[in-house]
C-alpha cells in the first residue's frame, strides 16, 4: 500500500513534458506505417473530394435540366429521367464517399494496430481492404440497377395510364 502511494507521488511530481514523453511510442513510425500513411491518405482525400464534386455535379445538372425537361417535354419522361439521374448521382457520390471514408478508417485502425502488434503484413491488409471495396462496388452496383428497374417499370405504367386516358 505504501508503495502504491509512493509510485503515484512520484508520478506527480513528472514535470509535463515528463507526463507527455511516457505517453508517445519510444521509437519513431516503420516504414511500413509512413508508406501506408503516404498512399493511403492522399487517396482517401481523393475519393472525399470525388464524392464532393459528384454531388455537386449531380445537384447543379438537377437544378438545369429540371426546368428544361418541364418546359420542352411531357410530364412523364422527365419526372423518370429526373428521378433516375438523381438516384444514379446520389448512389454515385455515396458509394465515392463510403470508399474514402473506409480507406481512411482502415488506415487509423492500421496504425493504431501497427503500433501494438502487426497482425498482418500490409500486402495482405491491402489485399483485404481491396476485396472489400469492390464487395462494396459490386453492391452499390446491384442497387443502381434495381433502382433503375423500379423508375423504368414505374414510368411505363404511367405511360399506360396516360395512353389510357387519352383513347377513352
Amino acid at each position: 500500500m505504501a508503495t502504491h502511494y509512493a509510485q503515484q507521488q512520484q508520478q506527480q511530481r513528472q514535470t509535463p513534458t515528463e507526463a507527455i514523453k511516457s505517453l508517445l511510442p519510444e521509437k519513431g513510425p516503420s516504414a511500413q506505417q509512413v508508406l501506408a500513411v503516404a498512399t493511403l491518405l492522399p487517396l482517401g482525400a481523393f475519393l472525399l473530394l470525388l464524392a464532393g464534386l459528384t454531388f455537386g455535379g449531380t445537384l447543379l445538372g438537377l437544378a438545369v435540366a429540371t426546368p428544361l425537361f418541364i418546359i420542352f417535354s411531357p410530364v412523364l419522361v422527365p419526372a423518370a429521367l429526373t428521378v433516375a439521374a438523381a438516384v444514379a448521382g446520389f448512389l454515385t457520390s455515396g458509394a465515392f464517399g463510403i470508399t474514402g471514408l473506409s480507406s481512411l478508417s482502415w488506415l487509423a485502425r492500421y496504425l493504431r494496430r501497427m503500433g501494438v502488434t502487426p497482425a498482418t503484413s500490409l500486402p495482405e491488409a491491402a489485399e483485404q481492404a481491396k476485396r472489400r471495396v469492390q464487395d462494396t462496388a459490386g453492391y452499390v452496383g446491384q442497387k443502381t440497377r434495381e433502382t433503375a428497374q423500379a423508375v423504368q417499370s414505374k414510368a411505363q405504367e404511367g405511360g399506360g395510364r396516360a395512353q389510357e386516358g387519352t383513347k377513352t
